[in-house]
């Protein structure tokens, strides 16, 4: 079956590092269940083994083997696998999902024929994946098996993905990604700006004015795509980069809550907890001593 090969190919090439000799091709392996912050990138999650519960705001998306999730803007989630052990470790293939590729097969099979929609769709959306899809993937692993084709072979297979993406269930969400005055276009343009300058106070109304969008269409938008409000996105980047400072600084709760805009940190250390479930120090040391050691 394609899913056995995939799972073979995927737990043989998996790194460390998760990186591929393919660009933009990344492989997943995880023996963990604990649960851990990240951001998801513009990519195309396919799970071949184990299941992976990722949460965004109120929503909590879960995928398991057989089954993609597409991420159209780089958001701050919280996920935790499901199914993962040392003997059975979850894995899976991610592909990086490039604005200009999407743009250009849309082009080359006229996007009128495409549908239009007035409002952003959701950045996150999770569906099966068929044979379709799963024979262009193992194709694709195939390839890191022989160097001498990859080269040539490997940039028309992820095209190939990438039509199946397009024109499948979720197809939608990912055609937003390739449309340069998409309304997830305006979004992703917030989004990076937050995300650039979290530490600051801001005002919603400035936001929209830079991304060109009136008030409550910006907020109307930026809430489907996302599942937050800005305040809310901006506090959520903030608490994630905090995790990340705590990792690297145990010691330095105070500091670090300074450092990413928190003037009180009695506010700091309440909303952090909210979030991770314990307060900064007791996940500093949760989160050091679950950092993995050198690999031999």
């Amino acid at each position: 079956m394609l899913l056995d090969e995939l799972r073979t190919l995927l737990a043989r090439h998996a790194r460390a590092d998760g990186t591929t000799a393919v660009e933009h091709v990344r492989i997943g392996r995880e023996e963990s269940q604990a649960p851990h912050a990240s951001m998801t990138g513009t990519v195309m999650a396919l799970i071949a083994q184990g299941a992976k519960q990722l949460a965004l705001g109120d929503h909590v998306y879960e995928y398991r083997a057989g089954q993609y999730l597409v991420a159209s803007v780089d958001l701050p989630v919280t996920g935790h696998f499901v199914q993962a052990t040392a003997e059975r470790p979850a894995l899976g293939l991610g592909l990086l999902l490039q604005p200009s590729d999407i743009a250009e097969l849309m082009v080359q099979s006229a996007p009128d024929s495409f549908a239009h929609h007035d409002t952003a769709l959701p950045a996150l959306a999770v569906s099966d994946a068929g044979d379709d899809l799963l024979g262009a993937a193992v194709r694709l692993l195939r390839l890191l098996d022989r160097p001498r084709d990859r080269d040539v072979l490997a940039p028309l297979v992820k095209k190939e993905i990438l039509w199946h993406l397009i024109t499948g269930e979720q197809g939608a969400t990912v055609r937003q990604i390739g449309l340069a005055d998409s309304k997830l276009s305006h979004i992703a343009q917030a989004v990076q700006w937050i995300r650039e300058n979290y530490r600051e106070p801001f005002r919603v109304d400035d936001v929209a004015d830079l991304i060109g969008m009136s008030t409550s269409a910006f907020y109307r938008n930026f809430q489907a795509v996302t599942g937050m409000s800005p305040i809310q996105f901006q506090k959520k980047i903030r608490l994630h980069e905090a995790r990340l400072l705590l990792m690297a600084h145990p010691k330095d709760i105070a500091h670090i809550g300074y450092l990413v805009g928190y003037d009180s940190a009695s506010q700091f250390s309440r909303e952090y907890r909210r979030l991770f479930g314990v307060p900064p120090s007791q996940d500093a040391v949760r989160c050091v001593a679950r950092a993995p050691g050198p690999r031999n």
